[in-house]
């Protein structure tokens, strides 16, 4: 669902209504951001500047932990979201943001990649 144009819900100082003096460019059109959170992996296409689709993701259940000490990356299970610096509710509802950090199987990890944006979850063990 496409957001409406800004601006318009308030009326003029005059009383009048506001209306657009032309509709959304293609370029302009904006959607709702994908919150990704714990369960089944799911990843919706969107579509980018030029016509070409990247997929996000809805929810996943993995991500890709790098261990620093061993130099290993290792696919680990998502247990859940401990905490997210971009927003209280997003740690409360357990969506999975970058800079978040969520608790795996082998530990502690903080999220380095875009979930919504590149498609999967990279993550780097805390110590």
């Amino acid at each position: 669902m496409v957001k409406a144009v800004e601006n318009l819900r308030k009326k003029k100082l005059t009383g009048g209504k506001r209306r657009p003096n032309r509709s959304r460019r293609a370029f302009e059109a904006d959607d709702y951001p994908f919150e990704p959170v714990v369960g089944e992996t799911v990843r919706s296409p969107k579509r980018t500047r030029g016509g070409s689709l990247s997929y996000g993701l809805r929810a996943t259940a993995e991500a890709n932990v790098f261990d620093g000490s061993s130099g290993k990356t290792v696919k680990s299970k998502i247990v859940r979201v401990t905490a997210n610096k971009a927003n209280r509710e997003y740690e409360r509802r357990g969506v999975i943001t970058r800079g978040a950090v969520i608790e795996t199987e082998l530990g502690s990890a903080k999220v380095t990649s875009r979930p919504s944006d590149d498609g999967v979850v990279n993550a780097v063990l805390i110590k």
